[in-house]
């Protein structure tokens, strides 16, 4: 079998693609104002979900579809897992900065028609546009940082983007409340237009890419197997315990259309000549130890993020407003230790210890925020949230660098795109999973209250499963046995989630202590890194 070869126009500066271990010298002016169009880019990527769920009530009242309010989100979510894969493997043939403009072009032009929407129905289908450009945006974030940096200098610029992503956890509910009650509900859409157009000049006009012809095909049958896999398991991790039961023949169909699917997949992408995602590069060791730590980190994040406002406001009474600040202290602990590692990195050039430190770090937050109860205090929890921050913070750029280190620059994309990929899908099994345990716990503390209060409840909450999310405003009217036993019940509920992350993460450890230390690639250490890059791939 024969791969087909990429020939370069030579109308920007050219790298020689296909060669691990070169990288053209850059300025550093040049490469920081390329980072600027990437952050905005990135910000973009990550505020735009927290930004919009704080202005859903009123997107509601205004359209009149409660009832298909879930697929806002899931429309989003669905297009932008199913199109991660694709852009990666897009921008490998034909050129990074070029998909990469396009992606940011669709989801402007997603962003602008869903602010335009009327109905309910024509603001899902124009966020599935906007999701399909989502796809591209972190991916090709991430793949061009590392078309640009050798991995060996990356960590100078890795907590720019930590910095990012604390920003826009804390700042999107704020700046969504402050646009849904000062401005219009539709400016949440609008707002992405002004910054948007801000990271295309600037993408455009300083980054210089080669431009790449190539006579290659996308393998659009494995594309389309790879999609129906992604969006089949999405949808089991969204509907199951919520829209039906997990054993319920839509969840059970939805199953095994996706492993079906997923196998075939598997089958095609080893008999063409351009893989979406080439299966080889899971022969190498530490590609494949680090997507199982990337589901991971997903997996245990965003059940923190999900899960511990709801604890915070319920049981500590802390206020609703803003509720981006009560995750400050793990983002503050994600941020410090990000930027430290960097530093490091760039420094050493050695890697290998901060998977392991991360993951043990991380097993052990979630360990002591199983330990949260209805009497813990403010300041404990947040001590816990910085450890569980900190652990995550030695993990988010650490993988994606290893990733990226782990194969050819003409597989760049394709690398960032899986690790994002793994990271995605674990936060989706992960809020699925733990959601119907959370569920689970908070229902069985208060089941033994009169039928009356778990009516009352239910309808607070939107009705069975919606009492683990009634509005702490509201339950000052319910009798004070009932708000204890809700009160006991969330906090067994955050205990049993994070007693099952501690356990879980205790799967990334073991997989942390597999991954092998390969020199990175840049500097005087070029050579060796190849020899050691060729090796650690056979083995």
């Amino acid at each position: 079998m024969t791969t087909q070869q990429s020939a370069a126009v030579p109308e920007e500066p050219v790298v020689e693609l296909g060669k691990p271990d070169e990288f053209e010298q850059r300025p550093h002016r040049e490469i920081r104002l390329v980072m600027v169009g990437l952050v905005i880019t990135m910000l973009l990527a990550m505020l735009d979900n927290l930004i919009v769920g704080t202005a859903m009530p009123r997107i509601v009242g205004e359209l009149n579809g409660a009832e298909h309010m879930s697929w806002v989100v899931t429309a989003y979510t669905l297009a932008t897992a199913a199109s991660t894969p694709i852009w990666g493997k897009v921008g490998d043939l034909y050129g990074r900065k070029g998909s990469f403009l396009v992606s940011i072009a669709i989801f402007l032009l997603g962003s602008a028609l869903s602010g335009m929407s009327q109905t309910m129905t024509q603001l899902i289908a124009f966020r599935a546009v906007q999701g399909l450009g989502a796809g591209g945006l972190m991916v090709g974030v991430m793949s061009i940082m590392g078309a640009l940096v050798p991995p060996r200098d990356r960590g100078k610029y890795q907590g720019m983007f930590a910095a990012v992503m604390a920003l826009a956890t804390v700042g999107g509910p704020l700046i969504g409340g402050f646009i849904t009650d000062h401005l219009n509900w539709r400016w949440t859409f609008y707002v992405n237009l002004p910054l948007g157009a801000i990271a295309l000049v600037f993408i455009v006009v300083v980054l210089k890419l080669p431009k790449v012809r190539s006579t290659a095909k996308i393998d659009y049958f494995g594309a389309a197997l790879l999609t129906v896999g992604i969006v089949a398991a999405v949808l089991v991790t969204t509907w199951g315990g919520h829209e039906y039961a997990w054993g319920s023949k839509q969840i059970l169909g939805l199953a095994a259309l996706g492993v079906a699917s997923l196998i075939g997949f598997c089958y095609v992408e080893q008999r063409v000549a351009e893989p979406v995602i080439p299966l080889q590069l899971f022969r190498n060791r530490n590609f494949t130890m680090v997507s199982i730590i990337g589901f991971i980190v997903g997996f245990s994040m965003f059940g923190a993020v999900t899960f511990l406002p709801t604890y915070q406001q319920i049981v500590q009474g802390a206020s609703a407003t803003n509720s981006g600040l009560l995750l400050m202290p793990m983002m503050f602990g994600m941020l410090v230790v990000s930027l430290a590692v960097g530093q490091a990195i760039t420094k050493t050039g050695k890697y290998r210890i901060y998977p392991i430190i991360g993951t043990a770090v991380m097993a052990g937050g979630s360990l002591l925020l199983s330990t949260l109860a209805v009497d813990t205090g403010k300041f404990a929890s947040s001590c816990y949230m910085v450890v569980l921050g900190a652990g995550m913070g030695f993990l988010m750029q650490v993988t994606m660098l290893v990733a990226q280190n782990s194969v050819e620059m003409k597989d760049m994309g394709v690398a960032s795109s899986s690790a994002t990929l793994f990271r995605t899908i674990g936060g989706s099994f992960g809020v699925a999973l733990f959601g119907t345990l959370f569920v689970n716990q908070v229902n069985g503390s208060v089941k033994h209250l009169p039928p009356e209060v778990l009516q009352k409840m239910a309808e607070q909450g939107g009705g069975g499963e919606g009492m683990s999310a009634m509005n702490p405003a509201t339950m000052k009217s319910l009798p004070p046995e009932a708000v204890g036993a809700y009160q006991h019940g969330i906090a067994n509920g955050m205990h049993t989630v994070f007693l099952w992350g501690a356990v879980i993460s205790v799967v990334a450890v073991a997989a942390a202590l597999f991954i092998r230390e390969v020199k990175l690639r840049g500097g005087a250490d070029a050579a060796e890194a190849k020899a050691e890059a060729a090796l650690e791939g056979a083995l």
